[in-house]
């Protein structure tokens, strides 16, 4: 019986499998840092809306590249759980303009130092020039 031989392949040198590794690490530091009360996508609702307020869902959804429907969600429970407040635009009744409550603005002062801790923890193992390199290079590689 012949073996096809499977061509060789270096995943150490695949963008795509480095940074879903760099994921990985990111969401274990998440969780042991963070914790479970916001995702990190939650905070990042809350830390946009903070510096960008009464900003509708669908221009959020732009900003941090994530799908409406999936904004819309979030946006959903965050303000179930009293973190931001949506209200109709007055412009276009079909869109939501959001903001902070004061819930919000605590949980997010709360958790910004976990945040920082768990971007510290990712680039622990590099100098200070590789880390302002790194975090140049990932701006580029968004489009940011």
């Amino acid at each position: 019986m012949d073996q096809l031989s499977a061509p060789s392949f270096d995943l150490l040198a695949a963008p795509g499998h480095l940074i879903r590794r760099a994921q990985q690490q990111h969401q274990a530091r998440w969780a042991e840092l963070v914790g479970s009360e916001l995702t990190s996508v939650q905070f990042a609702v809350l830390a946009k809306l903070a510096t960008d307020p009464d900003t509708d869902q669908n221009t959020l959804a732009g900003t941090l590249s994530i799908d409406t429907s999936t904004v819309a969600e979030v946006c959903l429970r965050l303000a179930g759980r009293d973190l931001i407040a949506r209200r109709r635009s007055e412009a276009d009744a079909r869109r939501y303009r959001l903001h902070l409550t004061a819930r919000g603005r605590a949980a997010l002062e709360r958790h910004t130092p976990a945040v920082d801790a768990v971007g510290e923890a990712l680039l622990a193992p590099l100098s200070e020039r590789e880390r302002a390199t790194l975090m140049r290079l990932l701006r580029r590689v968004i489009g940011a």
